[in-house]
């Protein structure tokens, strides 16, 4: 048995020719060549005429009653019987001299064909194999019969075959070199072929956005589209890309969020919207951060952020039980390797009370005493002490019982404008990175233990310019964010439908930019006319569509679950 011959060999260019190419232009001249030969006898190496064929996965579901302990019967085949006409890509050829095995894959699956001289005549000459132009990575049609093989392996025994392109380029040794990582977001055509697990990804992708079409529109949710071109910059707090439109000589952005336009449907008499949509974001490249991502964001009127807590809870369980009904081999793989769950309640915690547990956490004693005082009087405490003694900071270093980064903490610190800010800074600190510790199944230690996601409620209304104030302490908002694995997911809150309090927020938005802040709204006059004319009491939902199949999928980076991302030019 031998693998397919190395693509250079029985070829009629020169040798000298051939040693002076590096051995990929070897390989590209000599494929073309074979094109070529295709071309001499009057026949189309990259033909459109494809005739008419089943797809794999069809084949194979035909069978699926004869496969017992996972293999074929060859009885239970040929009962069925019957004959197939299909098209692929070959990714793998092994040849036995006068027989040889090709698998072939489409978008659908794999099957094997099993080629024989004495049966596919001409056509088996036009296997490279055999001195043709047939090899791995060309794309092919092939027909006949069904069997199995000695292994149990259901085959196609081909009575013809066919060449419908002519891959210049093979693929990656053994279709698993491509290991290098920039070089697979480079060339994701040639990743998505080597690496099946990667098409898995992106399969699951597609059918994850389906199941959340469906889980809102059976809620009776609109789908709408709304602009990506904008005038203002509004929906969140980030820095835009900027435009220009020619025919009307107008500056634009790129949108960052779809919200104020979604609400101002709200305003129409839509009470139930949503979209998936393209956004924005001129900010750094992380494994969380792209660029340019795809979000999904749904407001429902006559709803609270409490609502939409229930209901993400249901959302997530509900796509995550499609993936499983319709990849279940790739979700048991990628269930294996989740270490968290989302099977028990999730947790529910007010930043504040996230943030005084998170100091106690640190069994500092006098931050611990600070603590009696509340929320508070520890943010004060740590704010006064970091900007007046920061040679605290080495003494708490030793002290303290987590790793908490105190330097970037103090720095975060004297940025504050008011309690709010200050008291976001302590919980981003202090609180945040642990989580995924913190809210567990059982002790970390626990090898069974997992982390459950944590809703982290009433942020306060200095960073939260559109959410509404709660009625008990207009200090805060009726907000949440949603956190899996110490990874933010979802941000959602009761909406601000008060014009007055939204403008006054918007002026506080401008006055920010005025001092240098990049990441600031503008003042939208339209946007409150619009709630003038009276938006309902409603709840709105923004989740990035990247971070859940990275979530559901295991992927370590964002950029695992884009196709084609952002990359520095090829030098």
């Amino acid at each position: 048995m031998t693998e397919d011959p190395d693509a250079t060999q029985r070829t009629s260019i020169p040798p000298q020719l051939m040693e002076n190419l590096s051995p990929e232009a070897a390989i590209l001249m000599a494929r073309k060549e074979r094109a070529q030969s295709v071309r001499a006898r009057g026949e189309d190496p990259f033909t459109n005429q494809v005739g008419e064929f089943t797809r794999v996965g069809e084949v194979v579901a035909r069978y699926a009653e004869a496969r017992v302990d996972g293999k074929y019967d060859a009885a239970r085949v040929t009962a069925i019987g019957g004959t197939a006409r299909v098209t692929g890509r070959i990714v793998s050829v092994r040849s036995f001299g006068k027989a040889s095995f090709l698998r072939l894959r489409d978008a659908t699956g794999e099957i094997q064909l099993f080629c024989k001289k004495d049966t596919l005549g001409a056509d088996y000459e036009r296997l490279h194999v055999a001195g043709g132009e047939i090899e791995i990575a060309d794309h092919v049609a092939a027909e006949g019969s069904l069997m199995v093989t000695k292994t149990g392996e259901l085959s196609i025994e081909a009575k013809s075959l066919r060449l419908l392109t002519k891959a210049h380029r093979p693929p990656p040794e053994k279709w698993h070199g491509l290991q290098d990582v920039e070089l697979r977001y480079r060339q994701r055509y040639v990743d998505l072929v080597a690496n099946t697990e990667v098409a898995d990804v992106f399969r699951a992708r597609a059918l994850l956005i389906r199941a959340l079409r469906k889980f809102l529109d059976d809620h009776g949710f609109l789908e709408v589209d709304t602009p990506s071109l904008v005038t203002l910059v509004g929906g969140a707090a980030a820095r835009p890309f900027h435009t220009h439109h020619n025919a009307l000589d107008l500056d634009l952005f790129l949108r960052i969020a779809p919200e104020l336009f979604l609400k101002r449907c709200l305003v129409g008499g839509f009470d139930r919207v949503y979209e998936i949509a393209r956004c924005y974001r001129n900010e750094g490249i992380s494994t969380r951060h792209n660029p340019e991502f795809s979000m999904l964001e749904y407001y429902q009127a006559y709803a609270t952020y409490e609502t939409l807590m229930d209901q993400t809870e249901r959302m997530l369980r509900y796509v995550d039980h499609a993936l499983a009904a319709a990849m279940p081999e790739a979700h048991e793989r990628w269930l294996k390797s989740r270490v968290y769950t989302l099977d028990r309640p999730f947790a529910r915690i007010p930043m504040a009370k996230a943030a005084l547990d998170a100091a106690r956490a640190t069994k500092i004693p006098e931050i611990v005493v600070a603590c009696d005082g509340g929320w508070k009087t520890v943010v004060d405490f740590l704010d006064r002490t970091l900007r007046d003694s920061p040679e605290r900071i080495k003494e708490w270093s030793k002290a303290q019982a987590r790793a908490i980064d105190w330097g970037n903490f103090r720095k975060g610190l004297s940025k504050c404008e008011n309690a709010g800010e200050r008291l976001f800074a302590v919980y981003e600190y202090l609180a945040e990175p642990f989580l995924a510790s913190d809210y567990r199944t059982g002790p970390v230690s626990d090898d069974t233990s997992r982390s459950i996601p944590v809703f982290v409620i009433d942020h306060p209304y200095e960073i939260s310019p559109l959410a509404r104030r709660k009625d008990a302490d207009p200090s805060l908002t009726d907000r949440f964010e949603l956190f899996i694995e110490g990874r933010e997911l979802c941000n959602a809150f009761s909406e601000l439908n008060d014009p007055d309090d939204q403008a006054a927020r918007f002026r506080d938005q401008v006055e920010k930019k005025t001092r240098g802040a990049e990441e600031t709204m503008d003042y939208d006059e339209d946007y409150i006319r619009a709630l003038e004319h009276g938006m309902p009491p409603a709840a709105g939902f923004g989740m990035g569509i990247d971070r859940l199949v990275m979530m559901l999928c295991s992927q370590p980076s964002i950029r695992d679950v884009i196709l084609f991302p952002l990359l520095r030019p090829e030098s």
